[in-house]
């Protein structure tokens, strides 16, 4: 008795390491030779392209792959403050919660903001940012929109200045409250600018004069000194 039970114990080893054995050979033959089974998701871990996983700061990338994108890193223009005030209104629009605004999201944007834009005028607005032209805006390129707005680079006639203008974002590096006051700030900041430059050039010109009226002088106290010498 004691040694069929012995027989039987061994026997289920046995399947159990052909079964194990076999295992294996299925594995390496897809995996290839040497290759551990891979391990399961971590856990916690985010799945790839999950709201909350573009939400923590990542961006596709053409290969299909992904990089780490960090706003502070990048768009050191904007203080801390700045950037969490574009991302709570990018969440705001974000109605999908799937760290896009696409087209019907940002129609609905505009509206609020109380400048509604026509269908090709919201695909143009996706259009002057969309640098990877999936047809909609990641928080990166809604980020784009006030750099362009700040460097003076929008058309004060386009969709894109109407929603940095009203958006009552503080874009500015002074502190200006609004991204309406912020231009206004940024024109005046202009025209001081070229007054400045007018009285440079103003002052050249006068030392210009100057110098050239001295040189007058010389000449006609050389010929004054070669009149008395005769």
């Amino acid at each position: 008795m004691a040694a069929e039970e012995l027989a039987e114990r061994l026997g289920r080893r046995l399947g159990m390491h052909e079964g194990e054995t076999e295992q294996q050979r299925r594995h390496e033959a897809e995996q290839g030779p040497g290759s551990a089974p891979g391990p399961g998701p971590a856990p916690g871990a985010l799945p790839p392209g999950s709201p909350a996983g573009r939400a923590g700061g990542s961006e596709g990338s053409p290969g299909g792959g992904r990089r780490l994108f960090s706003p502070a890193a990048e768009f050191r223009e904007f203080s801390r403050r700045q950037l969490r005030d574009m991302e709570r209104l990018f969440r705001q629009y974000d109605a999908g919660r799937d760290g896009f605004i696409d087209l019907m999201e940002l129609k609905l944007m505009m509206e609020k903001l109380g400048a509604p834009q026509t269908h090709i005028g919201l695909k143009n607005m996706i259009k002057e940012v969309d640098e990877d032209l999936d047809s909609k805006l990641s928080f990166r390129e809604f980020l784009l929109i006030f750099r362009k707005a700040a460097a003076g680079e929008l058309q004060e006639d386009s969709g894109l200045h109407a929603l940095a203008r009203l958006s009552e974002i503080d874009v500015s590096t002074e502190g200006v409250k609004g991204a309406k006051s912020f231009f206004e700030a940024k024109a005046q900041a202009m025209t001081e600018a070229s007054r400045f430059e007018e009285e440079i050039r103003a002052e050249q010109e006068e030392k210009k004069k100057q110098a050239e009226e001295l040189k007058q002088r010389k000449a006609a106290f050389k010929e004054l000194q070669s009149a008395f010498a005769q």
